[in-house]
């Protein structure tokens, strides 16, 4: 996807229509910058393409349901529509899209009393046909959606100052699953599905034509699926509701913060929570390590029988002078076949000399028991090593564990005591927001014990699944038909296996890439030694080493901020590769936008640098809306040599004592504030000339 345009009419501050703002698409001038000053609609422009493209909002857009301009529904007449809409223009995979998102407002009168109704928003999309006209598209949603999923729009269109939500987003899954739809991985979805209609149709004929056994067989395996299934659905439900309450959660702790007198008492809250969080990952960590450490390496602690039987054989053969050997068995043998000895001596059947060579025999080492013995030995020695350094290591992770258990225990303790104080407090709101809390925490507690249950009963399902699949494949099949059938349903079950197999390792493939890309970018832009981790569930998360182990690092703002960015680049990064190599399964998905609004706020001068240097390069088309104290000599220095195109957000005051302020570019001021020549308020674009 491309950006070309974007045009508004009574969108929020933009009063009637504004001119089409081209942006920037250049591949050496692909940054578009838009200055304004806090409140004059830079990220109403955010939203205005969050809104046509995904009817979604960033969670700094207050009153989303008031879209339309106060100044033109004061203008219109009782039961006049007053239309509200944003158009967006894009390219995608040669093709040129014109989409456009339309909302009406109606003055009413009732009882006396003006109020205003809206009506629900509607969604059109056009695609230049090969004669060049405009035609339009049936199913919008889904068009925009297979071009950039929805549950990644956030990830290209974001509100800057609250991009560090997304490293403590809970919407694990999501993100998870949306990378996965850029790769065009639905494709094999849809493969294995289809396949699996195809096997069950096989095995039907397989029953109807079968004795009575394969019968038998088939039938307890379908009913098996059919709960499989059922169970399958049923635990991705139990994960979207508690996703969904980890969210409710979230708003909840959010609501508490904001209640007066309980500011303190809840940020510590929330750090308690956040240690315990860390410690329950390191906890998670340690117990997978040593998990790994007794599974391929615990064997040598049973090996000292073994070990000391070895010493006792090779303890013997040094007693008897066969190790290590002066003589090699090979040699003696070869002089008596020669008949000859070393000393010209000749050597005849049954002569002295002759049986006195062939005595060495008994004496002589064999060459290969003395090199295998020589192997054994190292290898021997390396184990017993290995079984000394298991134990130290064991008690290292074991020690570790149980100060994470009682770390954890002691914040458990202070967590409770806090909510208990709350559940006590005086004033109702925090009272019933602290019950809600509670609610909403033995709801994840049964949701989880359930997700256990129904996983487990999933897995014994597929044991299960895979026996009978056996027996009705050793099953006697004497007529061809039978034959043929089970020919056919052995080939569209391994054509499943291979498309899951093939998903599974595409899958996991570019989770690794994509973690080592991440920490490319976060090396680039942090000067600390934190490195970050993406989770098989892609939970990102910042680690250092402390004391040879692994454990989670607390990040402050700035740096979930970085963190976050680096996702988002490394996405579009590796997308773009695989894309280019033909490893994306559809419409090329090499080309994304980033429209992003205050990106610099909560970074120091070394990150802003250092953030305004790389974005550029990672995204093929970038949107930045800045403030006047954002744009500052660093990231204007790193970011003018890209600039393609730039604008300025003008907003007209109609205070009385207005202040008026302006921001000089390329040696012209621009107004950023100024007196409205109406009696009402309301923001102008200008493009900045740079020439």
């Amino acid at each position: 996807m491309k950006l070309i345009s974007v045009k508004l009419s009574n969108f929020r501050c933009f009063y009637q229509q504004t001119p089409e703002i081209f942006l920037a698409k250049m591949d050496d001038r692909n940054i578009t910058i838009m200055h304004g000053n806090n409140g004059t609609g830079k990220t109403s422009l955010l939203n205005a393409f969050t809104w046509v493209l995904y009817e979604k909002f960033t969670s700094a857009f207050g009153d989303s349901e008031q879209l339309v301009n106060r100044q033109a529904i004061a203008e219109s007449q009782v039961n006049q529509p007053v239309e509200c809409w944003a158009e967006v223009l894009f390219e995608h995979d040669s093709k040129r899209y014109r989409v456009r998102r339309i909302i009406r407002a109606y003055k009413l009168v009732n009882n006396g009393e003006k109020n205003i109704q809206y009506n629900k928003s509607e969604l059109s999309l056009q695609v230049v046909g090969d004669d060049g006209r405009w035609m339009a598209q049936n199913n919008p949603d889904a068009i925009i959606n297979g071009i950039l999923p929805r549950s990644l729009h956030q990830y290209f269109f974001f509100d800057g100052e609250r991009i560090e939500q997304i490293v403590r987003s809970d919407n694990r899954n999501e993100i998870a699953e949306a990378t996965k739809k850029l790769l065009g991985v639905q494709v094999l979805d849809n493969a294995i599905k289809h396949l699996k209609e195809a096997r069950k149709t096989l095995e039907d004929e397989l029953k109807n034509i079968g004795d009575a056994q394969t019968k038998t067989l088939i039938s307890q395996k379908q009913k098996i699926e059919n709960d499989c299934t059922d169970y399958e659905e049923r635990i991705k439900e139990i994960e979207q509701e508690l996703e969904a309450q980890n969210q409710l959660k979230a708003s909840c702790n959010q609501r508490l913060t904001e209640l007066g007198g309980i500011d303190e008492i809840q940020k510590r809250r929330e750090s308690l929570a956040q240690q315990e969080r860390e410690n329950r990952t390191n906890l998670r960590g340690l117990k997978n390590q040593l998990k790994i450490d007794i599974s391929t390496k615990g064997y040598s602690v049973f090996l000292t029988e073994a070990i000391a039987d070895f010493r006792g054989l090779v303890g013997g053969l040094h007693e008897r002078g066969e190790l290590p050997a002066d003589i090699k068995q090979t040699f003696v043998i070869d002089l008596l076949e020669r008949r000859k000895c070393i000393c010209g001596a000749a050597l005849h059947d049954g002569s002295p000399n002759y049986e006195q060579v062939r005595s060495w025999l008994e004496k002589a080492g064999l060459a290969d028991v003395e090199t295998a013995t020589l192997k054994l030995e190292g290898f021997v020695d390396e184990v017993e090593k290995q079984a000394t350094d298991f134990w130290q290591g064991i008690d290292t992770k074991q020690s570790s564990i149980n100060q994470l258990k009682t770390a954890i225990s002691r914040l458990e303790l202070e967590l409770e005591s806090i909510s208990e104080q709350l559940r006590k407090s005086p004033v109702e709101d925090i009272r019933q927001m602290q019950t809600r809390l509670d609610e909403i925490d033995r709801k994840v507690e049964d949701l989880n014990l359930e997700k256990g249950k129904k996983l487990q009963k999933y897995i014994d399902y597929q044991v299960q699944i895979e026996d009978l699949q056996k027996q009705i494949k050793s099953s006697k099949q004497n007529e061809s038909k039978q034959k043929l059938a089970q020919k056919r349903i052995d080939a569209a079950q391994q054509a499943i296996d291979l498309l899951i197999d093939l998903k599974t390792n595409r899958n996991e493939l570019f989770r690794e890439q994509l973690e080592i890309r991440i920490k490319e970018i976060f090396s680039q832009i942090s000067f600390k030694a934190q490195t970050p981790k993406l989770s098989e569930k892609y939970e990102l998360s910042l680690v250092e080493v402390v004391a040879g182990q692994e454990v989670q690092s607390g990040a402050s703002t700035g740096e979930n901020q970085i963190l976050s960015l680096s996702f988002i680049g490394s996405i579009i990064d590796r997308v773009r590769e695989w894309s280019k190599s033909g490893l994306v399964m559809g419409p090329d998905s090499s080309t994304f936008p980033i429209v992003m609004d205050s990106p610099f706020g909560s970074l120091d001068e070394i990150y802003r640098r250092q953030v305004a240097r790389l974005i550029p390069q990672l995204a093929n088309q970038l949107v930045v809306m800045v403030s006047k104290t954002q744009w500052r000599v660093e990231v204007a220095e790193e970011m003018t040599p890209r600039i393609g195109k730039e604008y300025v957000f003008v907003f007209n005051s109609n205070k009385p004592n207005t202040q008026t302020d302006d921001i000089v570019l390329y040696g012209k001021s621009y107004p950023l504030v100024r007196k409205s020549a109406y009696d009402y308020e309301y923001t102008e674009v200008w493009e900045v000339n740079h020439g």
